[in-house]
């Protein structure tokens, strides 16, 4: 209900192999993008009026993103989705990359890609805080149609945010949500 009003987007974890274990690739993000500059994130993006499905949306942002073929990209299979705050839905996907070599990031959105060992990531248990969120009416709120009127208690909601470390890397945010996930789900 109410899902044509949120932000809808798709990402891709990709799986790849390096020495013979397999790691996630991450991006973080480039310092020239509007929203979350430097930032680090799974390839992926808005799910555009042209894109058939959630899926392909993910399959198609990951080769932009990577300038990979799309033949490239294996196994892609859902794992859940997220209804966040803020009014987004993302429809989170697994699948293997199998030429890491032949990826080369888009400049205007990617500043650069590096892999965490999925054995790392197993093991690793992301720290955990909160952001309070206050709600405050606008200003010419209808206090009038409410029992409690000005006085309603409006309640602080605690958002959990994550946090990933790797080496010189943080990974938090709904990236960390969804990385943890998707580690819950093959332990």
């Amino acid at each position: 209900m109410g899902a044509d009003k949120y932000r809808q987007s798709a990402v891709l974890i990709p799986l790849v192999e390096v020495d013979g274990e397999t790691h996630i690739l991450f991006e973080v993000r480039s310092m020239l993008m509007r929203s979350q500059p430097g930032d680090i994130c799974f390839p992926g993006g808005r799910i555009d009026p042209d894109d058939q499905t959630a899926t392909y949306c993910a399959i198609r942002e990951t080769t932009e993103e990577l300038g990979i073929n799309e033949d490239s990209i294996s196994n892609v299979t859902p794992i859940d989705y997220v209804v966040a705050d803020m009014g987004r839905i993302i429809y989170p996907f697994v699948g293997t990359i199998t030429s890491i070599d032949e990826i080369s990031p888009n400049p205007a959105e990617v500043e650069e890609v590096f892999t965490v060992p999925l054995s790392y990531l197993k093991q690793y248990t992301p720290k955990s805080f909160k952001v309070n969120v206050h709600l405050t009416p606008e200003e010419n709120f209808p206090f009038d149609l409410i029992v409690g009127g000005e006085k309603y208690n409006w309640k602080t909601r605690p958002i959990e945010e994550l946090f990933y470390k790797y080496e010189d890397k943080v990974i938090w945010g709904l990236t960390a949500k969804i990385l943890r996930h998707f580690v819950s789900l093959i332990d």
